[in-house]
């Protein structure tokens, strides 16, 4: 990269009164020694020295341009930056508003510490410390692109900013930060992208962690916040571990697995189970009370003279609904590059099978299949019965699914994995006589929380000329389709 410095006037006007062209190049050589620090981070003296002065000028402090500054600490210290980090890189609902030259400089040295801090991450062995600080600073980043922290990076709920002291100060404050968003690099639209970089970071800070001697240390492991990348070091490292750094593994696990199921049981208990039954008689409880229709069929007692409506006749809702006993077989490739689908499927059967007349079975497979059914009301239990990693052969999850299908038409078989299989041509066709049975056969392809996931085409093309197209992206999908069928 060809290393240019703008020009920086030696001394210009406040901020307010500056003319365009300073602006600029303020903005610029801000930009420019992002972009120097990124690809390389040795301190170029002539970007670096511009870019505190121009820091110093629009009245923001110096820790800003240093990356060993975490932002959660940066607000602490300044709690009046807290809310200008909200929304920064999102666009600006008025396009056509004035431009505001020095607020884009000021937005530009607040982007530049959001992407520096976790793009720019450094080489070596990495602490729980600085694990937990990354996790920290990409929690402010997908505050300034307009997401929930966490959301980018699985959809879990929000670790880092906005959980300590710091991160309520800009909630509380709300987006009060300097307007116009100006020219400042509207991210928004490279936010599918923006998550799997986060998630690919984050792996490689996990897998340069010395994570058995960190989880020995309660000190330490305390310090960790529980991911996916982590999750699945721990599901690999379990059966390595014992004493104080396996009781600190599991904690992690199970924070983590109470995390994501708060997420997921808000989405399944959105909509109720089964169609009302008519042919029950409502209960009369005042929750029931059907109050437009009660005054409507009273409204031949209003009296125009005392200003008053008799009600002789009180009307209820029905409540009671028709439930038909399902069952729910859920298969899951247990393959190493499906933990987060098994992470995430895991717990939903759980939520599932915690529901009245869900009849939930779950079956995990590599080259081997283990039936998990008994313990699939505890997703904890389950993530610790799992072995990740080896080849897949899905026949030997079939031989265990198949004789659970007693009543085709009150069964649903999700059956989660890439599908690149061994044996391709003989899975299909039992899957395919599972669809022809009557039972409702569905293929998931990835339900991690940020959407991705790879399928093998051969078997994309055929379920969907079978009619049960893979579905893959969000888990919300996959809620979707299992509500819809125990409704």
């Amino acid at each position: 990269m060809t290393k240019q410095t703008p020009a920086i006037p030696d001394q210009e006007p406040s901020p307010a009164s500056a003319p365009v062209d300073a602006h600029e190049n303020r903005r610029q050589a801000l930009y420019w020694r992002l972009l120097a620090r990124l690809f390389d981070p040795e301190e170029q003296a002539t970007l670096e020295s511009a870019s505190h002065a121009v820091v110093e000028d629009i009245g923001l402090p110096p820790a800003l341009l240093d990356p060993r500054v975490s932002i959660d600490t940066l607000v602490q210290r300044h709690p009046e930056l807290a809310a200008e980090f909200d929304e920064l890189m999102a666009p600006e609902p008025d396009e056509d508003s004035a431009r505001d030259r020095a607020a884009e400089v000021r937005r530009a040295a607040l982007a530049s510490k959001a992407l520096l801090n976790v793009f720019a991450s450094s080489p070596g062995t990495v602490s729980a410390g600085q694990l937990s600080g990354w996790q920290s600073d990409a929690g402010w980043l997908e505050r300034a692109l307009g997401c929930k922290p966490g959301e980018l990076r699985g959809g879990r709920p929000g670790q880092g900013a906005g959980t300590g002291p710091a991160g309520a100060a800009g909630q509380e404050a709300g987006a009060t930060g300097s307007g116009g968003r100006g020219t400042t690099p509207d991210l928004s639209t490279l936010v599918p992208a923006i998550g799997p970089e986060l998630d690919a970071i984050e792996a490689d800070l996990v897998k340069r962690m010395h994570l058995r001697e960190v989880l020995a240390d309660n000190k330490l492991a305390s310090q960790l916040n529980p991911s996916m990348s982590l999750m699945e070091q721990l599901l690999r490292d379990k059966n390595n571990l014992s004493g104080v750094a396996l009781a600190n593994a599991k904690s992690l696990i199970r924070r983590f697995v109470d995390q994501v199921a708060e997420v997921l049981r808000t989405q399944v208990e959105k909509a109720a189970v089964g169609a009302i039954d008519h042919s029950v008689p409502p209960k009369r409880v005042f929750r029931n009370l059907d109050l437009n229709r009660t005054i409507w069929q009273n409204l031949t007692n209003w009296d125009p003279e005392t200003q008053r409506l008799y009600v002789d006749r009180l009307y209820y809702r029905h409540t009671a609904r028709k439930t038909t006993p399902q069952r729910l077989i859920v298969v899951i490739d247990q393959s190493g590059s499906m933990v987060d689908s098994m992470v995430n499927c895991t717990i939903l059967a759980s939520i599932f099978a915690g529901l009245p007349k869900v009849d939930v079975h779950l079956i995990a497979y590599d080259t081997q299949a283990l039936d998990l059914t008994p313990w699939a009301h505890d997703p904890f239990e389950t993530l610790l019965r799992t072995n990740l990693g080896g080849g897949t052969d899905g026949t030997v999850a079939m031989a265990l699914a198949q004789p659970k299908i007693s009543e085709p038409r009150n069964t649903v078989v999700v059956w989660i994995s890439d599908f690149y299989e061994w044996h391709t041509e003989p899975l299909f066709e039992a899957m395919a006589a599972i669809h022809r049975s009557g039972a409702k056969f569905i293929p998931v392809g990835s339900v991690t929380s940020s959407g991705r996931g790879s399928v093998n085409p051969w078997f994309r093309d055929r379920f969907k000329d079978l009619g049960t197209p893979v579905i893959s992206g969000h888990i919300s999908k996959l809620v979707h389709e299992l509500k819809t069928f125990l409704t």
